[in-house]
């Protein structure tokens, strides 16, 4: 283009980084690697890593996600979170990253990536704080995405197997919110919300006691009423 030399303007990066979240032993987990170079080496961060130059960034982010957790696009909820900015944020160079959260259900043993050593699924309040970079701050902001998304949408069958009962879908509350819930307020406001959940007419004992009901994932993306937090 005449008139214009990009080498006028300072070098920026950009990355992604993944709040990747499960729920296991019915407590939420994050997945964070084990950085093997500088800088921080040695130290916990959330998986991510630089753009490539022929992908936009769901593209990169999905690339990610499959090398550190063997799990495709299909299989997990993928949505951007945030961008992170801050001047020195990355001793590195000057870096632009763009969070996102992805909410998977019984992922298989994650694989380091390059730069990384070891890789894991760790309780959400055991790895933080502590991460590398400002990934603290950005896994403080998913978690509170995905708390929220609980409470609006129907994002929490995400977490479930396909086929579920409402106590295994009620941990899965539990475990992302943080709280107790009543039982059979919980049941009566699951299956009373329109479209959130569809009855598979099979049932199970793997709760234990009586048979429970097995649902899959209804139609509605939206819960009308929502299930609020602050809710008795």
């Amino acid at each position: 283009m005449p008139g214009y030399n990009p080498t006028d303007f300072p070098a920026v990066a950009v990355t992604v980084d993944l709040v990747a979240l499960t729920v296991t032993a019915d407590r939420l987990a994050v997945l964070v690697v084990r950085r093997g170079e500088e800088p921080f080496a040695g130290q916990e961060a959330l998986p991510g890593g630089f753009v490539r130059p022929d992908e936009d960034l769901l593209a990169a982010a999905q690339r990610e996600l499959a090398e550190e957790t063997g799990v495709g696009p299909e299989s997990a909820h993928l949505e951007q979170l945030a961008s992170y900015g801050a001047p020195g944020r990355d001793p590195r160079m000057r870096v632009v990253t763009v969070a996102h959260l992805a909410l998977v259900a019984d992922p298989p043993a994650p694989q380091a990536g390059t730069d990384a050593v070891a890789a894991r699924w760790a309780p959400v309040e055991e790895v933080s704080p502590g991460l590398a970079f400002d990934h603290d701050a950005v896994l403080r902001d998913g978690v509170e995405r995905a708390r929220a998304k609980l409470e609006y949408s129907s994002l929490g069958a995400s977490f479930c197997a396909p086929e579920f009962t409402v106590a295994e879908l009620r941990r899965v509350y539990e475990a992302v919110w943080g709280r107790r819930l009543d039982p059979r307020n919980f049941h009566r406001k699951v299956t009373g919300t329109a479209g959130f959940l569809a009855p598979t007419g099979e049932t199970t004992t793997r709760d234990g006691g009586r048979p429970a009901q097995l649902y899959r994932r209804g139609p509605a993306t939206a819960l009308h009423p929502p299930l609020l937090r602050t809710d008795g």
